[in-house]
Protein backbone atom coordinates (compact mmCIF):
# COMPACT_ATOMS: atom_id res chain seq x y z
CA UNK A 1 0.00 0.00 0.00
CA UNK A 2 2.85 2.31 0.86
CA UNK A 3 4.55 1.48 -2.40
CA UNK A 4 1.44 2.39 -4.35
CA UNK A 5 1.23 5.71 -2.58
CA UNK A 6 4.88 6.52 -3.23
CA UNK A 7 4.56 5.62 -6.88
CA UNK A 8 1.48 7.78 -7.25
CA UNK A 9 3.26 10.64 -5.53
CA UNK A 10 6.21 10.30 -7.84
CA UNK A 11 3.84 10.21 -10.89
CA UNK A 12 2.00 13.32 -9.73
CA UNK A 13 5.31 15.11 -9.23
CA UNK A 14 6.46 14.11 -12.72
CA UNK A 15 3.14 15.12 -14.21
CA UNK A 16 3.22 18.54 -12.47
CA UNK A 17 6.82 19.05 -13.52
CA UNK A 18 5.92 18.22 -17.14
CA UNK A 19 3.04 20.65 -17.10
CA UNK A 20 5.29 23.35 -15.59
CA UNK A 21 7.84 22.86 -18.38
CA UNK A 22 5.13 23.05 -21.04
CA UNK A 23 3.88 26.28 -19.55
CA UNK A 24 7.35 27.79 -19.56
CA UNK A 25 7.83 26.84 -23.24
CA UNK A 26 4.47 28.36 -24.19
CA UNK A 27 5.37 31.51 -22.30
CA UNK A 28 8.68 31.79 -24.16
CA UNK A 29 6.95 31.31 -27.51
CA UNK A 30 4.34 33.92 -26.63
CA UNK A 31 7.04 36.39 -25.60
CA UNK A 32 8.76 35.85 -28.95
CA UNK A 33 5.51 36.48 -30.82
CA UNK A 34 4.98 39.67 -28.84
CA UNK A 35 8.47 40.96 -29.68
CA UNK A 36 8.06 40.27 -33.40
CA UNK A 37 4.70 41.95 -33.77
CA UNK A 38 2.32 39.34 -32.55
CA UNK A 39 1.22 37.98 -35.92
CA UNK A 40 4.60 36.64 -37.16
CA UNK A 41 5.67 33.13 -36.16
CA UNK A 42 9.44 32.54 -36.27
CA UNK A 43 10.41 29.11 -37.39
CA UNK A 44 14.22 29.56 -37.09
CA UNK A 45 16.03 29.65 -33.79
CA UNK A 46 17.57 32.99 -32.83
CA UNK A 47 21.14 31.78 -33.30
CA UNK A 48 20.44 30.51 -36.86
CA UNK A 49 18.70 33.81 -37.72
CA UNK A 50 21.70 35.91 -36.66
CA UNK A 51 24.07 33.69 -38.58
CA UNK A 52 22.00 34.00 -41.76
CA UNK A 53 21.91 37.81 -41.49
CA UNK A 54 25.69 37.91 -41.05
CA UNK A 55 26.17 35.67 -44.09
CA UNK A 56 23.95 37.93 -46.19
CA UNK A 57 25.92 41.01 -45.11
CA UNK A 58 29.25 39.42 -45.98
CA UNK A 59 27.98 38.37 -49.43
CA UNK A 60 26.62 41.86 -50.13
CA UNK A 61 29.87 43.55 -49.12
CA UNK A 62 31.89 41.14 -51.26
CA UNK A 63 29.69 41.80 -54.31
CA UNK A 64 29.95 45.58 -53.79
CA UNK A 65 33.71 45.40 -53.40
CA UNK A 66 34.13 43.36 -56.59
CA UNK A 67 31.92 45.82 -58.53
CA UNK A 68 33.95 48.81 -57.32
CA UNK A 69 37.21 47.06 -58.17
CA UNK A 70 35.99 46.26 -61.69
CA UNK A 71 34.85 49.86 -62.21
CA UNK A 72 38.18 51.23 -60.96
CA UNK A 73 40.10 48.84 -63.15
CA UNK A 74 38.07 49.90 -66.21
CA UNK A 75 38.77 53.56 -65.48
CA UNK A 76 42.45 52.84 -64.98
CA UNK A 77 42.65 50.97 -68.26
CA UNK A 78 40.86 53.77 -70.12
CA UNK A 79 43.27 56.38 -68.71
CA UNK A 80 46.35 54.45 -69.78
CA UNK A 81 47.55 55.25 -73.32
CA UNK A 82 48.23 52.55 -75.84
CA UNK A 83 52.01 51.90 -75.93
CA UNK A 84 51.85 51.33 -79.68
CA UNK A 85 50.25 54.76 -80.21
CA UNK A 86 53.00 56.40 -78.15
CA UNK A 87 55.66 54.52 -80.10
CA UNK A 88 54.15 55.67 -83.41
CA UNK A 89 54.05 59.29 -82.28
CA UNK A 90 57.70 59.07 -81.21
CA UNK A 91 58.57 57.63 -84.63
CA UNK A 92 56.77 60.52 -86.32
CA UNK A 93 58.64 62.97 -84.08
CA UNK A 94 61.97 61.48 -85.16
CA UNK A 95 60.98 61.77 -88.83
CA UNK A 96 59.88 65.38 -88.32
CA UNK A 97 63.15 66.27 -86.57
CA UNK A 98 65.06 64.71 -89.46
CA UNK A 99 63.06 66.77 -91.96
CA UNK A 100 63.85 69.94 -90.04
CA UNK A 101 67.55 69.19 -90.34
CA UNK A 102 67.22 68.31 -94.04
CA UNK A 103 65.39 71.51 -94.95
CA UNK A 104 67.85 73.61 -92.98
CA UNK A 105 70.86 72.05 -94.71
CA UNK A 106 69.33 72.26 -98.18
CA UNK A 107 68.25 75.84 -97.51
CA UNK A 108 71.83 76.81 -96.68
CA UNK A 109 73.05 75.03 -99.81
CA UNK A 110 70.57 76.87 -102.06
CA UNK A 111 71.41 80.16 -100.40
CA UNK A 112 75.01 79.52 -101.42
CA UNK A 113 73.77 78.82 -104.95
CA UNK A 114 72.11 82.20 -105.07
CA UNK A 115 75.14 84.17 -103.89
CA UNK A 116 77.72 82.19 -105.91
CA UNK A 117 75.73 82.21 -109.14
CA UNK A 118 74.95 85.91 -108.79
CA UNK A 119 78.62 86.76 -108.24
CA UNK A 120 79.84 84.48 -111.02
CA UNK A 121 77.34 85.64 -113.66
CA UNK A 122 77.94 89.31 -112.90
CA UNK A 123 81.69 88.77 -113.09
CA UNK A 124 81.39 86.98 -116.43
CA UNK A 125 79.04 89.63 -117.83
CA UNK A 126 81.16 92.59 -116.78
CA UNK A 127 84.31 90.90 -118.06
CA UNK A 128 82.65 90.28 -121.43
CA UNK A 129 81.50 93.92 -121.58
CA UNK A 130 85.03 95.11 -120.82
CA UNK A 131 86.50 92.88 -123.51
CA UNK A 132 83.90 94.14 -125.99
CA UNK A 133 84.90 97.73 -125.24
CA UNK A 134 88.56 96.97 -125.71
CA UNK A 135 87.81 95.10 -128.95
CA UNK A 136 86.05 98.16 -130.34
CA UNK A 137 89.38 100.03 -130.29
CA UNK A 138 91.42 97.14 -131.70
CA UNK A 139 92.09 95.90 -135.22
CA UNK A 140 93.40 92.73 -136.76
CA UNK A 141 94.20 89.69 -134.58
CA UNK A 142 93.41 91.25 -131.20
CA UNK A 143 89.96 92.28 -132.42
CA UNK A 144 89.07 88.75 -133.44
CA UNK A 145 90.32 87.24 -130.19
CA UNK A 146 88.58 89.80 -127.99
CA UNK A 147 85.22 89.71 -129.73
CA UNK A 148 85.23 85.89 -129.85
CA UNK A 149 86.01 85.65 -126.14
CA UNK A 150 83.38 88.27 -125.32
CA UNK A 151 80.75 86.48 -127.39
CA UNK A 152 81.46 83.14 -125.73
CA UNK A 153 81.31 84.67 -122.27
CA UNK A 154 77.99 86.34 -123.05
CA UNK A 155 76.57 83.06 -124.30
CA UNK A 156 77.72 81.28 -121.13
CA UNK A 157 76.17 84.01 -118.98
CA UNK A 158 72.93 83.74 -120.96
CA UNK A 159 72.68 79.98 -120.38
CA UNK A 160 73.46 80.32 -116.68
CA UNK A 161 70.89 83.09 -116.32
CA UNK A 162 68.19 80.97 -117.96
CA UNK A 163 68.80 78.16 -115.49
CA UNK A 164 69.05 80.50 -112.51
CA UNK A 165 65.88 82.35 -113.43
CA UNK A 166 64.08 79.05 -113.88
CA UNK A 167 64.85 77.64 -110.43
CA UNK A 168 64.92 80.98 -108.55
CA UNK A 169 67.39 80.07 -105.76
CA UNK A 170 66.22 82.87 -103.45
CA UNK A 171 62.67 81.55 -103.65
CA UNK A 172 63.91 78.01 -102.98
CA UNK A 173 65.68 79.27 -99.86
CA UNK A 174 62.46 80.88 -98.59
CA UNK A 175 60.58 77.63 -99.19
CA UNK A 176 63.10 75.71 -97.09
CA UNK A 177 62.94 78.29 -94.31
CA UNK A 178 59.15 78.01 -94.17
CA UNK A 179 59.30 74.21 -94.28
CA UNK A 180 61.85 74.05 -91.44
CA UNK A 181 59.76 76.43 -89.32
CA UNK A 182 56.51 74.52 -89.93
CA UNK A 183 58.12 71.13 -89.27
CA UNK A 184 59.57 72.50 -86.05
CA UNK A 185 56.11 73.73 -85.11
CA UNK A 186 54.66 70.28 -85.81
CA UNK A 187 57.35 68.71 -83.64
CA UNK A 188 56.29 70.93 -80.73
CA UNK A 189 52.63 70.06 -81.31
CA UNK A 190 53.36 66.33 -81.10
CA UNK A 191 55.33 66.89 -77.89
CA UNK A 192 52.37 68.77 -76.43
CA UNK A 193 50.02 65.93 -77.41
CA UNK A 194 52.22 63.37 -75.67
CA UNK A 195 52.55 65.41 -72.49
CA UNK A 196 49.06 66.89 -72.02
CA UNK A 197 46.52 64.32 -73.29
CA UNK A 198 46.16 60.60 -73.73
CA UNK A 199 47.06 60.09 -77.40
CA UNK A 200 45.01 57.76 -79.58
CA UNK A 201 44.99 56.59 -83.18
CA UNK A 202 43.32 59.81 -84.38
CA UNK A 203 46.32 61.79 -83.12
CA UNK A 204 48.63 59.50 -85.08
CA UNK A 205 46.59 59.88 -88.26
CA UNK A 206 46.43 63.65 -87.85
CA UNK A 207 50.21 63.90 -87.39
CA UNK A 208 50.82 61.71 -90.44
CA UNK A 209 48.49 63.85 -92.58
CA UNK A 210 50.29 67.01 -91.52
CA UNK A 211 53.70 65.55 -92.36
CA UNK A 212 52.55 64.45 -95.82
CA UNK A 213 50.87 67.81 -96.47
CA UNK A 214 54.10 69.63 -95.62
CA UNK A 215 56.11 67.30 -97.85
CA UNK A 216 53.75 68.09 -100.71
CA UNK A 217 53.75 71.84 -100.07
CA UNK A 218 57.55 72.14 -99.83
CA UNK A 219 59.22 69.41 -101.89
CA UNK A 220 62.97 68.91 -101.70
CA UNK A 221 63.75 67.73 -105.30
CA UNK A 222 64.12 70.22 -108.12
CA UNK A 223 63.24 67.98 -111.05
CA UNK A 224 59.65 66.92 -111.57
CA UNK A 225 58.04 68.14 -108.34
CA UNK A 226 59.50 71.62 -107.91
CA UNK A 227 56.94 74.33 -107.24
CA UNK A 228 56.05 76.50 -110.21
CA UNK A 229 58.04 79.73 -109.88
CA UNK A 230 55.87 81.69 -112.34
CA UNK A 231 52.28 80.46 -111.84
CA UNK A 232 49.45 81.76 -113.98
CA UNK A 233 47.40 82.69 -110.93
CA UNK A 234 48.66 83.66 -107.49
CA UNK A 235 47.17 81.45 -104.79
CA UNK A 236 47.99 81.27 -101.06
CA UNK A 237 50.41 78.56 -100.01
CA UNK A 238 48.65 75.48 -98.56
CA UNK A 239 50.62 73.27 -96.19
CA UNK A 240 47.85 71.76 -94.05
CA UNK A 241 45.50 68.79 -94.64
CA UNK A 242 42.22 69.75 -96.24
CA UNK A 243 40.21 67.60 -93.80
CA UNK A 244 41.73 68.59 -90.51
CA UNK A 245 40.52 67.03 -87.25
CA UNK A 246 39.42 69.18 -84.32
CA UNK A 247 39.93 68.52 -80.65
CA UNK A 248 36.88 67.54 -78.67
CA UNK A 249 35.58 69.94 -76.03
CA UNK A 250 36.10 69.09 -72.38
CA UNK A 251 33.26 71.06 -70.79
CA UNK A 252 29.58 71.52 -71.44
CA UNK A 253 29.72 75.21 -72.39
CA UNK A 254 33.20 74.76 -73.88
CA UNK A 255 33.93 78.47 -73.57
CA UNK A 256 31.70 79.49 -76.50
CA UNK A 257 28.99 82.13 -76.50
CA UNK A 258 26.93 84.03 -79.06
CA UNK A 259 29.14 87.10 -78.63
CA UNK A 260 32.31 85.06 -79.24
CA UNK A 261 30.85 83.51 -82.40
CA UNK A 262 29.94 86.93 -83.77
CA UNK A 263 33.41 88.19 -82.91
CA UNK A 264 35.07 85.31 -84.78
CA UNK A 265 32.84 85.89 -87.83
CA UNK A 266 33.91 89.53 -87.95
CA UNK A 267 37.58 88.52 -87.67
CA UNK A 268 37.17 86.15 -90.61
CA UNK A 269 35.59 88.97 -92.63
CA UNK A 270 38.50 91.31 -91.90
CA UNK A 271 41.04 88.64 -92.81
CA UNK A 272 39.36 88.00 -96.15
CA UNK A 273 38.79 91.63 -97.08
CA UNK A 274 42.09 93.08 -95.93
CA UNK A 275 44.97 90.78 -95.01
CA UNK A 276 44.61 87.90 -97.46
CA UNK A 277 43.52 90.15 -100.31
CA UNK A 278 46.36 92.61 -99.75
CA UNK A 279 49.08 89.95 -99.67
CA UNK A 280 47.72 88.34 -102.81
CA UNK A 281 47.80 91.74 -104.49
CA UNK A 282 51.41 92.27 -103.41
CA UNK A 283 52.25 88.75 -104.55
CA UNK A 284 50.89 89.51 -108.03
CA UNK A 285 53.03 92.65 -108.23
CA UNK A 286 56.15 90.78 -107.12
CA UNK A 287 55.42 88.03 -109.65
CA UNK A 288 55.08 90.53 -112.52
CA UNK A 289 58.33 92.25 -111.57
CA UNK A 290 60.10 88.91 -111.31
CA UNK A 291 58.83 87.84 -114.73
CA UNK A 292 60.05 91.06 -116.35
CA UNK A 293 63.49 90.80 -114.77
CA UNK A 294 63.77 87.09 -115.57
CA UNK A 295 63.11 87.75 -119.26
CA UNK A 296 65.21 90.92 -119.45
CA UNK A 297 68.44 89.44 -118.09
CA UNK A 298 68.97 86.64 -120.63
CA UNK A 299 67.58 88.87 -123.40
CA UNK A 300 70.18 91.58 -122.72
CA UNK A 301 73.09 89.14 -122.54
CA UNK A 302 71.89 87.50 -125.75
CA UNK A 303 71.72 90.86 -127.51
CA UNK A 304 75.19 91.69 -126.20
CA UNK A 305 76.51 88.41 -127.59
CA UNK A 306 75.06 89.23 -131.02
CA UNK A 307 76.55 92.72 -130.87
CA UNK A 308 80.05 91.48 -130.13
CA UNK A 309 79.75 88.88 -132.90
CA UNK A 310 79.17 91.63 -135.48
CA UNK A 311 82.00 93.85 -134.30
CA UNK A 312 84.58 94.67 -137.01
CA UNK A 313 82.00 94.73 -139.82
CA UNK A 314 80.20 97.64 -141.46
CA UNK A 315 77.92 97.86 -138.40
CA UNK A 316 80.88 98.08 -136.03
CA UNK A 317 79.81 101.23 -134.08
CA UNK A 318 76.32 99.95 -133.28
CA UNK A 319 77.57 96.44 -132.60
CA UNK A 320 80.10 97.74 -130.09
CA UNK A 321 77.44 99.87 -128.34
CA UNK A 322 75.05 96.92 -128.08
CA UNK A 323 77.82 94.63 -126.84
CA UNK A 324 79.03 96.95 -124.09
CA UNK A 325 75.74 98.54 -122.99
CA UNK A 326 73.84 95.24 -123.13
CA UNK A 327 76.35 93.58 -120.81
CA UNK A 328 76.26 96.46 -118.33
CA UNK A 329 72.45 96.51 -118.27
CA UNK A 330 72.30 92.73 -117.87
CA UNK A 331 74.48 92.98 -114.74
CA UNK A 332 72.16 95.60 -113.29
CA UNK A 333 69.03 93.55 -114.01
CA UNK A 334 70.61 90.38 -112.63
CA UNK A 335 71.61 92.19 -109.44
CA UNK A 336 68.11 93.62 -109.01
CA UNK A 337 66.46 90.24 -109.47
CA UNK A 338 68.70 87.90 -107.50
CA UNK A 339 70.49 90.38 -105.26
CA UNK A 340 67.14 91.88 -104.32
CA UNK A 341 65.70 88.36 -104.00
CA UNK A 342 62.45 89.18 -105.76
CA UNK A 343 61.57 85.49 -105.87
CA UNK A 344 61.92 85.27 -102.11
CA UNK A 345 59.64 88.28 -101.71
CA UNK A 346 56.98 86.63 -103.87
CA UNK A 347 57.18 83.41 -101.83
CA UNK A 348 56.97 85.40 -98.60
CA UNK A 349 53.78 87.13 -99.74
CA UNK A 350 52.32 83.81 -100.87
CA UNK A 351 53.18 82.20 -97.54
CA UNK A 352 51.67 85.08 -95.56
CA UNK A 353 48.46 84.80 -97.57
CA UNK A 354 48.45 81.07 -96.79
CA UNK A 355 48.84 81.82 -93.08
CA UNK A 356 45.73 84.02 -93.12
CA UNK A 357 43.86 81.47 -95.23
CA UNK A 358 44.66 78.82 -92.60
CA UNK A 359 43.29 81.08 -89.88
CA UNK A 360 40.11 81.62 -91.87
CA UNK A 361 39.54 77.90 -92.38
CA UNK A 362 40.30 77.13 -88.73
CA UNK A 363 37.79 79.69 -87.45
CA UNK A 364 35.13 78.69 -89.98
CA UNK A 365 35.52 74.98 -89.23
CA UNK A 366 34.84 75.66 -85.55
CA UNK A 367 31.89 77.93 -86.27
CA UNK A 368 30.35 75.45 -88.71
CA UNK A 369 30.46 72.67 -86.11
CA UNK A 370 26.99 72.69 -84.54
CA UNK A 371 27.98 70.47 -81.65
CA UNK A 372 29.72 72.93 -79.31
CA UNK A 373 31.28 70.05 -77.40
CA UNK A 374 33.28 69.03 -80.48
CA UNK A 375 34.75 72.50 -80.96
CA UNK A 376 38.03 73.66 -79.55
CA UNK A 377 37.61 75.44 -76.24
CA UNK A 378 36.31 78.94 -76.97
CA UNK A 379 38.44 80.88 -74.48
CA UNK A 380 41.61 79.06 -75.51
CA UNK A 381 40.77 79.48 -79.20
CA UNK A 382 40.21 83.23 -78.79
CA UNK A 383 43.58 83.58 -77.07
CA UNK A 384 45.32 81.66 -79.91
CA UNK A 385 43.72 83.89 -82.55
CA UNK A 386 44.78 87.03 -80.66
CA UNK A 387 48.37 85.81 -80.35
CA UNK A 388 48.57 84.85 -84.02
CA UNK A 389 47.38 88.32 -85.02
CA UNK A 390 49.68 90.09 -82.55
CA UNK A 391 46.80 91.55 -80.55
CA UNK A 392 45.50 91.46 -77.01
CA UNK A 393 42.08 90.06 -76.19
CA UNK A 394 40.66 93.55 -75.79
CA UNK A 395 42.27 94.61 -79.07
CA UNK A 396 40.69 91.63 -80.81
CA UNK A 397 37.25 92.59 -79.47
CA UNK A 398 37.77 96.20 -80.57
CA UNK A 399 38.73 95.03 -84.06
CA UNK A 400 35.55 92.94 -84.32
CA UNK A 401 33.43 95.84 -83.05
CA UNK A 402 35.02 98.27 -85.55
CA UNK A 403 34.48 95.80 -88.39
CA UNK A 404 30.83 95.32 -87.43
CA UNK A 405 30.29 99.07 -87.27
CA UNK A 406 31.98 99.76 -90.63
CA UNK A 407 30.08 97.01 -92.47
CA UNK A 408 26.78 98.26 -91.07
CA UNK A 409 27.44 101.70 -92.63
CA UNK A 410 26.35 100.82 -96.19
CA UNK A 411 29.04 98.20 -96.68
CA UNK A 412 32.04 100.43 -95.97
CA UNK A 413 35.13 98.27 -95.53
CA UNK A 414 37.21 98.49 -92.39
CA UNK A 415 40.57 100.15 -93.13
CA UNK A 416 42.42 98.42 -90.30
CA UNK A 417 44.27 95.17 -90.95
CA UNK A 418 43.63 92.25 -88.63
CA UNK A 419 47.30 91.33 -88.20
CA UNK A 420 49.81 93.57 -86.47
CA UNK A 421 52.74 91.19 -86.90
CA UNK A 422 53.25 91.57 -90.68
Amino acid sequence: MASLQSSSAIGSLAYSSDRRRRGMTRAAINMTKLRTGGGLSLRLPARDLVQEVLDMGIGLSAATTSHVEKKYQSRTVSNVSDPMVIAKLHAIMEAVADRVEMHQNIGEQRDNWNSLLLTSINAITLTAATMAGIAATSIGGPLLALKTSSTLMYLAATGMLVVMNKIQPSQLVEEQRNAARLFRQLHCQIQTTLSSVNPNTSNVEEAMEKVLALDKAYPLPLIGVMLEKFPKTVEPAVWWPQHRQRQEGRTDGNGWSVELEEEMREIVGVLKRKDTEDYLRLGKIALKVNKILSISGPLLTGMAACGTAFMGSSHAPWAAIVGVVGGAMASVVNTMEHGGQVGMVFEMYRSNAGFFRLMEETIESNLNERDVGRRENGELFEMKVALQLGRSLSGLKNLAAASSYSTSKKGEANEEFASKLF
